[in-house]
């Protein structure tokens, strides 16, 4: 980490919640200091009357000041301005998710496109318990999109595949999520007995979108903070948390409610990685701390042999050149992981050469 940095880090409110205007207090943070942004913007619903049950009970719906705009144009002027505070304040390889419903996610979408981002999914996610559709005009309103977007086409994102395949009992993570609202008892009351919140979202949502796309230990920001739910799970996590939320009586909630989070121990917090996320190390550095031998002989489980030299390459017959590309040419094949294939002799047995390389990675762990 460079001074800069350092500096940078140093003058972050991590895991504190900031009072105002989330573009203004965007914009008096350090540039370039956020690895993920995610942000639960209004929705501008643009309902018409109230909505009741067919019992004439009156629905716990969106209508909220904070969620009016007088037309079109001035909310796609707000999510111009906070879209551009965002990506001021992502680092290169940062990333952000965005969620909304049919009233708000396209505009969202456009204009991240609009400003440079770089679109990499948009995620369904679908409740499994949805709020009937009382009036019976349209279909069971029962999902909302998620886009996630990394701040430029050339960024290096964060992208936690197996431990998501992991998440996901060994199946390769889809871009449809079946997860519940919030409900029960992870539904945050007011001392009235009411919603603390009307659009709280749940937990497993933000298990999801920090384990895949955060690491341990990253600055995650959530400029429309509400409750802190993003805050509660990056605790939990074990990241960084900053929420900025206008209203009040939201942040003294989420303040209780983060305050009594216990973040996971360490090692609850590792998660599966790639191997192409491991250490690079090179087959000669076997050589060089006599793990193996000049003139070693390796051989290969058709019977191919080739020995070892000093500057880590190998020679069979007349080819010359690394564990991989060595091991192609015998097989006639264009590629080859030579790690997988060459076996050395130890104790009269065959032993995989990959075994030396997980010795090392694991020192260097």
């Amino acid at each position: 980490m460079n001074t800069k940095t350092r500096q940078e880090v140093a003058t972050l409110p991590l895991n504190k919640i900031l009072s105002g205007d989330c573009i203004e207090v965007m914009n008096s943070l350090p540039e370039g200091s956020v690895d993920l942004i995610f942000a639960d913007p209004p929705y501008n619903l643009q309902l018409r009357g109230d909505l009741h049950r067919p019992d004439n009970s009156k629905v716990d719906a969106v209508d909220d000041h904070w969620d009016q705009f007088s037309s079109f144009k001035v909310y796609d002027d707000f999510t111009h301005e906070w879209l551009k505070a965002a990506r001021r304040l992502l680092k290169p390889n940062g990333a952000i998710w965005v969620i909304g419903s049919y009233h708000n996610v396209f505009r969202l979408g456009a204009e991240l496109q609009n400003q440079g981002y770089w679109i990499l999914n948009d995620v369904v996610w679908r409740k499994s318990n949805p709020m009937p559709n009382f009036r019976g005009k349209r279909f069971t309103n029962a999902h909302e999109t998620l886009i996630w977007a990394s701040k430029n086409e050339a960024a290096k994102y964060t992208f936690n595949y197996e431990a998501l395949k992991a998440l996901n009992e060994g199946i390769q993570m889809r871009s449809d999520w079946v997860l519940p609202i919030c409900n029960g008892g992870e539904r945050i009351k007011d001392d009235a007995g009411d919603k603390a919140h009307p659009t709280q979202k749940p937990e497993s949502l933000l298990h999801r979108v920090l384990i895949g796309t955060t690491n341990a230990g990253d600055v995650v920001l959530d400029p429309f903070f509400g409750t802190g739910t993003t805050g509660a799970v990056a605790k939990m996590l074990g990241r960084e948390f900053i929420g900025i939320e206008r209203e009040a009586k939201y942040r003294e909630v989420a303040e209780k409610r983060i305050a009594n989070v216990r973040k996971f121990d360490k090692e609850a917090l590792t998660v599966s990685t790639s191997k192409r996320a491991e250490p690079r190390v090179p087959f000669g550095q076997l050589v060089e701390r006599g793990m193996l031998r000049p003139g070693e002989t390796l051989t290969s489980p058709k019977g191919h042999a080739a020995r070892v030299r000093a500057d880590g390459t190998l020679v069979s017959n007349d080819v010359k050149g690394s564990i991989h590309q060595v091991g192609a040419h015998l097989e006639g094949a264009p590629s080859c992981n030579g790690w997988t294939y060459w076996t050395f002799k130890r104790d009269g047995k065959s032993v995989p050469i990959d075994v030396l390389r997980q010795q090392i990675r694991a020192e260097m762990q």
